[in-house]
């Protein structure tokens, strides 16, 4: 008998830094220290397939606006993809994380209350030891280390009650400067020594 194959399976990297001091209150489900959180969130796939379509190497970037309590919605998100993705990869990313496949991401799914923008561009996403950096040129950039504990390791949170990466730990870290500039949908900040998080995703329904 043929194995059912899993309608998504993606595996890789997250960087994700936001407006709030470490750590971030959204992640244990309290408000966000300025009563807002302004966002960059990135999956980065390593290795994955959607309905058979191969996505490995691709990056999902959200830039968000959240306007209170992450649990109360509301989101409103510009998302990017890479340029040099195919359409049809670029859609199953979409499928994936809009919610429509199902599994823990489509939690997350939920509480975006509006995707403003789609857009395609050359995006640069680097991990090497712990040192993480995104980048959209002229457009989004974050660049973050993980704390770490007393043999070098990274600082784990887990069980956390909301998570980007679900089922996965997450690494608290710092990031040195996230920026974003898309005055068109009224996002332009930048921010420095506030929170940042990285983990290792297994993203399936």
């Amino acid at each position: 008998m043929a194995v059912e194959t899993q309608t998504y399976q993606l595996e890789g990297d997250l960087l994700e830094a936001c407006s709030c001091d470490t750590l971030c209150p959204c992640w244990i489900g309290e408000d966000p220290d300025t009563g807002y959180c302004d966002a960059i969130t990135s999956w980065h796939i390593t290795s994955g397939q959607v309905r058979g379509i191969d996505v490995s190497g691709m990056t999902f970037l959200g830039v968000a606006k959240i306007p209170g309590n992450v649990f109360a919605g509301n989101w409103k998100l510009v998302v990017f993809m890479d340029d040099w993705a195919t359409q049809e990869q670029r859609d199953a990313l979409v499928e994936v994380f809009t919610g429509q496949l199902g599994g823990g991401i489509a939690d997350l799914a939920k509480l975006i209350g509006e995707v403003l923008d789609v857009r395609t561009a050359p995006i640069k996403y680097n991990i090497n030891q712990g040192h993480g950096s995104i980048e959209v040129e002229g457009v989004v950039f974050s660049d973050m280390e993980p704390y770490r504990g007393p043999h070098g390791e990274p600082t784990r949170l887990v069980d956390s009650v909301f998570s980007t990466i679900p089922g996965s730990p997450a690494y608290v870290s710092k990031a040195s400067v996230s920026r974003v500039n898309l005055p068109e949908f009224g996002m332009n900040w930048e921010y420095n020594g506030k929170n940042a998080i990285q983990g290792h995703f297994n993203l399936h329904p």
